[in-house]
């Protein structure tokens, strides 16, 4: 039996680790745990005292910090982990790039554009934040006009984890038209079935 546990919703960050979980094939027990309460009862302060999900169980291991988690998860079991030294650098590169280039603005336009009530949204920095987005769609529609993946010739938890920060991009409704290679590269992404398998998690939440 499987000593791993995730606690979260699919609806939040822990998405990314339901969905390396369901990558890697591993058995887990959910913990459903939500940001707007859970984080804050005693329990889950123990295995996160920031009060954040996702957090994970593995054994006597307690960690948290989503691109961490997945990180870590992809090396121990030896599955989406690049091959070579050079692509080790990328996916931390990537999976820390995807945190503080994209996450804020991506959140901000969301949430002024989809998740307020309309008389709570920031139009004005919903525009803002969606012209600061640019610079990062770009770099990575760059890097992706190079090579299929971004680190190494197969996808690999560098691409899971941008992706999965990218994904709130899709009920924000953002058009990657300007950008053809990132727009391919995520449609793949996003088209793999342990992401559709996590996907369903989140509908039915």
């Amino acid at each position: 039996m499987s000593t791993l546990k995730i606690y979260g919703v699919a609806g939040s960050r822990a998405f990314r680790t339901l969905w390396m979980a369901k990558e890697l094939g591993l058995a887990y027990e959910h913990v459903p745990t939500h940001f707007a309460g859970g984080t804050k009862a005693a329990e889950f302060l123990a295995i996160n005292p920031n009060g954040h999900i996702p957090a994970i169980e593995d054994g006597p291991l307690k960690l948290c910090e989503s691109m961490a988690i997945n990180l870590y998860l992809s090396r121990k079991h030896g599955k989406l982990w690049p091959k070579t030294i050079e692509d080790e650098g990328r996916a931390f590169q990537w999976s820390f790039w995807a945190m503080t280039e994209v996450e804020k603005p991506l959140l901000q336009v969301l949430f002024n554009t989809v998740f307020l009530p309309e008389d709570k949204r920031d139009k004005a920095l919903a525009a803002k934040s969606l012209e600061e987005l640019q610079k990062p769609f770009k770099v990575l529609d760059q890097a992706l006009s190079k090579s299929q993946w971004l680190a190494g010739d197969d996808f690999t938890v560098a691409d899971l984890n941008v992706a999965a920060v990218m994904s709130w991009a899709k009920p924000a409704r953002i058009d990657f038209a300007a950008y053809p290679h990132l727009a391919d590269w995520f449609k793949r992404c996003l088209g793999r079935p342990a992401c559709a398998e996590t996907q369903k998690l989140q509908r039915a939440a």
